[in-house]
């Protein structure tokens, strides 16, 4: 089946993801180097079959991508907004790099960037979530620069290997944001 490019960026795009994605991400889940930074999912194995089931299934507030590759279609992670609330318009925000070939070259902040796109431009939400550990020194400084800002600290929230760290929590406005992508397709570019 072929991966639809709903938000497409310079370098990489959100699709809606097809089933053949859980095999990747169960396979990227299981990788520490992934999964610890992201939380519970380094305590909780996973499986192709449990990935699938939340692929077709993510619930009624919750909008799953997966991230590929302009260049060749292929896919590199995983982005979902999640605890949308409608009411409000606020919701939360994750993101992982699966693919190790691709850190370190900027698609985390375009896959960031694309995701706020659909939640600002799209969904209308005003205010966006997110939280990471303060070991994760790429991700937070990936999320500062594309404007989320500081919120607030739980603590020594995560023990790893007997040392603890903070849950550093951080938020964006959607008048802090400047759609790069659906203000183009708008004017017609």
């Amino acid at each position: 089946m072929a991966r639809i490019r709903q938000l497409v960026g310079d370098r990489c795009y959100l699709s809606p993801p097809l089933d053949e994605d859980a095999i990747s991400w169960a396979d990227w889940l299981a990788d520490l180097r992934v999964s610890i930074p992201l939380g519970d999912e380094a305590y909780t194995p996973t499986s192709a079959a449990a990935q699938l089931a939340w692929l077709r299934d993510p619930g009624e507030h919750c909008r799953l991508f997966t991230i590929a590759l302009v260049e060749d279609d292929r896919p590199i992670g995983r982005g979902v907004l999640f605890g949308l609330d409608f009411v409000n318009r606020t919701g939360e925000l994750g993101l992982f790099i699966g693919d190790p070939s691709c850190w370190g070259r900027g698609l985390g902040r375009e896959a960031v960037t694309l995701l706020l796109d659909y939640a600002f431009s799209l969904l209308n939400l005003n205010s966006i979530m997110l939280g990471a550990f303060a070991f994760n020194e790429r991700a937070l400084a990936c999320y500062s620069s594309v404007g989320f800002r500081e919120i607030g600290r739980r603590r020594a929230a995560r023990v790893i290997a007997g040392r603890t760290y903070d849950a550093v929590l951080m938020d964006m406005l959607a008048a802090d944001f400047q759609s790069p992508f659906v203000a183009r397709l708008m004017q017609g570019d």
